[in-house]
């Protein structure tokens, strides 16, 4: 088995990290992220049960990583992505494992943020020969095909001198995430959310001869997490996608590097098919925000007079050990954790980790 130096990880061993996670017919989850305690707790989660990881930010959760204060929507959002990508290149390699950095969603009013990530990357490489992002994502999926692709093959020739990849998305993941998309996509009926294969095709033949990317094809997945009998899962689709182009350019199983978005809440089962056919990543984002959130309204709950009072009205006790933001925020820490290790499991990649070293992260 191949290994690689822990730390971010971009160009030729970001595609031999995807590669062992399709051999081994595993995948890794991609956590969106918000700020640097959801950072961390993805880290250590991965730390401790020896996988890799991906680490994601929305436009949004840029943004509020720079401060809901920082003036300037839109340099918050790049400055807060700046940010979050140097936090993880400090700290990864000491966590042991390796991470893929990557930004989720940008339709097309967000090109632009896009554009100005990557001329961060260039600064970084020319001082450092590392982009600060392994991939990106251009999501441009509500567009017409043709510009869709076209767009997504100018990025793409921006970021491959930079060793970087794009995730591109064809056909439409139901629901809204950080102002992308809407809740009325949401339907089993809906043929929006499933895409078509000789889509698939047309984007590897534009793409693949340019430099390496990552297809989000929608098979029925949602953002979020709604009522039995609205989301219909059809694996079955991303196998027919990769049979035609392993039939029409004479390729090898499963050509296409895939992903599945709207993890959270998805039945374990199709989770389990989906990887038999080239998926390598899947995004988590709604399930862990809530397991944090689960997790510290279990402490204020067990301690509501900390949270109404410095010192206890009646007997005089200080609750400063009780309300210090270090006590519910490792709490809520926790909560993701315990959450991410369940899908460790579902995509079976625990103890899976490329790193060669044996970097261990304190138990809490």
């Amino acid at each position: 088995m191949s290994t690689l130096k822990p730390g971010v990880v971009y160009g030729d061993d970001y595609k031999t990290l995807l590669q062992a996670c399709k051999d081994g017919n595993y995948a890794l989850p991609a956590v969106n992220v918000v700020g640097t305690n959801s950072i961390n707790a993805v880290m250590e989660a991965a730390s401790k049960n020896k996988t890799d990881i991906i680490i994601q930010l929305s436009n949004g959760g840029a943004q509020f990583y720079a401060g809901k204060g920082c003036p300037n929507d839109f340099e918050a959002k790049v400055l807060g992505a700046v940010s979050a990508a140097q936090h993880v290149h400090m700290l990864a390699e000491h966590y042991g494992i390796c991470v893929v950095l990557h930004t989720d969603h940008a339709h097309k009013p967000l090109i632009s943020w896009v554009d100005a990530m990557i001329e961060h990357s260039a600064r970084n490489f020319d001082k450092t020969g590392k982009p600060l992002y392994s991939s990106h994502m251009l999501d441009l999926s509500a567009e017409d095909i043709n510009f869709n692709l076209d767009e997504s093959a100018k990025m793409l020739e921006k970021m491959v001198p930079l060793g970087m990849s794009i995730e591109i998305e064809l056909g439409v993941t139901g629901g809204e995430e950080d102002g992308v998309g809407s809740d009325d996509d949401i339907g089993a009926d809906n043929p929006k959310l499933y895409t078509q294969p000789e889509d698939c095709l047309q984007a590897y033949d534009i793409l693949s001869k340019i430099g390496h990317f990552s297809l989000a094809a929608s098979f029925g997945n949602v953002h979020g997490v709604y009522k039995p009998g609205n989301v219909k899962l059809r694996p079955e689709i991303l196998k027919n996608s990769q049979a035609l182009i392993q039939e029409k350019r004479g390729t090898g199983p499963n050509p296409l590097d895939l992903v599945f978005h709207g993890g959270s809440g998805s039945e374990k089962a199709k989770i389990t098919e989906s990887l038999g056919y080239g998926v390598f990543k899947m995004n988590i984002d709604t399930d862990t925000q809530f397991a944090y959130a689960e997790r510290v309204g279990q402490y204020v709950n067990e301690n509501p007079k900390a949270f109404l009072n410095q010192i206890d009205p009646e007997d005089g006790t200080p609750y400063k050990k009780f309300y210090d933001p270090r006590k519910f925020l490792r709490a809520g820490e926790e909560g993701i954790i315990a959450r991410l290790e369940e899908s460790f499991d579902d995509l079976g990649c625990r103890g899976k980790s490329l790193a060669h070293n044996d970097v261990k992260v304190k138990a809490a």
